[in-house]
């Protein structure tokens, strides 16, 4: 019965997320130059992540800090990915879901170490319509850490490769009318998210839930113009945030790497300590039971000297193999000391626009929703239709386009 147990402590524990393991994949690029009026940007947000208790983060080996910092880590690096298929327009970070782009991709990572990384990817396109949702794992062992190229190769980039070709095999099975339908949407999105009295009847939903065009602008109209220019603007703040995400990034990269391969180490050498510990466990419980079976239908003089030398090499089995699960344990801190060492060094901490500094860390959201509500406050400067109260005599001056 002991044996059976120990079995099952060693077999069971490990995560299902119904996912889809990754096999090797060759990144798909474009055969031919697309057409600029054919390219869809997309936006690939900033990665959530369940909040760890210590007792999960503690088992999983991670930490919550180095899971924020991954939630930017692995959409900088699709992000990249994405650039190099040339399926796209602009391809940037978000540090939210905005109404500017005509492709957003959202993630949310499940499970991520040195030896494993499951992510759920949602693709949705400006109407509404979900390309795929799909869960994706990925195993990586040390051949996968070798020759790895920042912004080009990581371990897991057959993942990343993976979720590319998906997108760009969804987007070439749309015509280019649905293409340009994606885009003209997202235009009056932002309009309607800008200018609400003005181009709030534009948009309808269809039977599918889906936004469609009930009417289009005149191609001079001076609003929609306008608002296209206050959109190219908050293009220029995304890059520049975008700016900062790639430093991140980049610092981040040795570290994150030198952690990932010290973590897959551990974890190996864990598995194996533990493999050990149990066969010995079986091992000494085995002898024991034998030491006790001869006492009961023995009785010889003979029997009792094997007797004695059963319990003894058994009970030193059994105790090695509680020595070795402790070196496991300790295996399990280093992990976690790892980690805690990394998340503490990892994160932006200030972002620089139009010579005026503000603090990112931990607010890019934040900072990211009181550039649009400046953006509005411009837009309701130059049309004329400034409410007495909508602009605060210490509001922000705009920076210049």
């Amino acid at each position: 019965m002991l044996a059976v147990y120990s079995l099952s402590v060693l077999t069971t524990g490990c995560a299902s997320y119904n996912a889809r393991e990754i096999t090797p994949a060759e990144i798909q690029i474009a055969q031919y130059e697309i057409p600029e009026a054919e390219l869809l940007d997309v936006g690939v947000v900033v990665f959530s992540s369940p909040e760890l208790t210590e007792e999960d983060a503690e088992e999983m080996g991670t930490h919550n800090r180095v899971r924020q910092s991954e939630g930017h880590f692995i959409p900088c690096h699709l992000r990249n990915t994405l650039q190099q298929s040339a399926h796209w327009g602009a391809v940037r970070v978000l540090p939210e879901t905005g109404e500017a782009h005509d492709v957003v991709v959202n993630g949310e990572i499940l499970e991520s170490n040195g030896q494993t990384l499951v992510v759920r990817v949602t693709v949705t396109d400006a109407t509404g319509k979900q390309w795929f949702e799909e869960v994706y794992e990925a195993e990586a062992t040390g051949e996968n850490y070798r020759d790895n190229i920042p912004w080009q190769k990581d371990a897991f980039q057959d993942l990343y490769n993976t979720i590319s070709n998906e997108m760009a095999a969804y987007r070439e099975m749309l015509t280019p009318e649905e293409i340009r339908a994606i885009r003209r949407v997202s235009q009056l999105k932002f309009a309607r998210d800008f200018a609400p009295d003005a181009y709030g009847d534009y948009l309808e939903e269809d039977e599918d839930g889906q936004l469609q065009p009930k009417r289009l602008p005149a191609d001079n109209d001076p609003m929609m113009l306008r608002l296209m220019t206050i959109r190219e603007r908050e293009y220029m703040f995304i890059d520049t945030l975008n700016q900062y995400y790639d430093g991140f990034y980049a610092s981040m990269w040795p570290a994150y790497e030198n952690w990932r391969k010290l973590d897959l180490t551990e974890r190996l050498a864990r598995e194996e300590v533990e493999r050990s510990a149990w066969v010995r466990k079986v091992g000494g419980v085995l002898l024991v039971a034998a030491a006790i079976a001869l006492e009961v239908y023995g009785g010889s003089s003979s029997s009792n000297i094997l007797e004695g030398l059963l319990l003894l090499s058994g009970g030193q089995v059994f105790m090695s193999g509680l020595n070795i699960s402790k070196q496991a344990e300790m295996h399990a801190a280093a992990i976690q000391e790892l980690s805690e060492s990394f998340g503490a060094d990892m994160e932006p901490i200030f972002l620089d626009i139009q010579g005026q500094t503000h603090e990112l860390s931990g607010t890019a959201q934040e900072q990211y929703r009181q550039w649009r509500q400046l953006l509005r406050e411009i837009y309701l400067r130059e049309t004329g239709i400034v409410p007495p109260d909508a602009v605060p005599e210490d509001a922000v001056e705009a920076p210049q386009a």
